[in-house]
């Protein structure tokens, strides 16, 4: 990043007033005064200093809902080397970071972002943020099977609180479900419909509260409007 540009996203000044500071010789990088109208910094490892006073970009908070592909991690790191969440969004010269999670053979909507302070506040189980999915699970669940599930199941130590759910259509040999749900446990949906007998197929998040997937392309990412921002921070 230019120096100028630096200086300007710190707040401190337009970067043609940036630019004017750099040749008076009030800006020091790294702690040496600096004149040159070329330079590139480092934004992550470079000190910059104005008037003997260091400065930092204010971090500008992004908002993202990217439609994750099955095959992705939503960590930002990986042991296994495979593909991540982070990898799609390439041309987003921000870091960000994913609010909650998706395991890797679920597909849908994700919200991606770099506010800590939204994240905390829609993954946090006091919060009860609804998330709904379509499944498609193996067999035709009959009611006392859906009933188990909105009265909540055993997945393992942990019996899950009521859920919202519909089935949508059935050939007798798959069905297609829709659920919704407050809690985030892992792999929770595969989890619920495995202990009422019916394996999930193919599973993919087509809501976060009133945030809709849509059609988005798989793969693909949008920025969150200023109404779906203001939603999500009055949850």
């Amino acid at each position: 990043m230019r120096l100028q540009k630096y200086i300007a996203l710190s707040g401190v000044a337009s970067r043609r007033k940036a630019e004017e500071m750099i040749q008076q010789g009030r800006v020091k990088l790294n702690g040496t005064i600096v004149r040159d109208m070329g330079v590139i910094i480092n934004p992550t490892e470079d000190q910059v200093i104005i008037d003997n006073q260091p400065i930092k970009p204010e971090e500008q908070k992004i908002y993202i809902l990217l439609h994750k592909p099955e095959g992705y991690v939503t960590t930002l790191s990986d042991e296994f080397n495979r593909p991540k969440v982070i990898d799609l969004l390439s041309d987003v010269a921000e870091r960000v970071f994913p609010v909650g999670r998706l395991d890797y053979d679920t597909s849908g909507l994700l919200i991606m972002t770099n506010d800590g302070d939204l994240t905390y506040q829609l993954t946090h189980p006091k919060h009860e943020v609804k998330k709904t999915y379509i499944a498609r699970v193996k067999g035709a669940p009959d009611e006392k099977a859906l009933g188990f599930l909105k009265r909540g199941v055993d997945i393992g130590g942990y019996i899950t609180a009521p859920a919202q759910v519909e089935k949508l259509k059935s050939d007798g040999r798959t069905s297609s479900i829709r659920i919704i749900i407050h809690e985030g446990k892992n792999r929770q949906i595969r989890k619920m419909l495995d202990a009422v007998g019916y394996p999930v197929l193919h599973l993919k998040r087509i809501a976060m509260g009133r945030i809709e997937l849509g059609t988005l392309v798989k793969g693909k990412w949008r920025h969150l409007t200023a109404e779906e921002v203001r939603y999500l921070k009055s949850i």
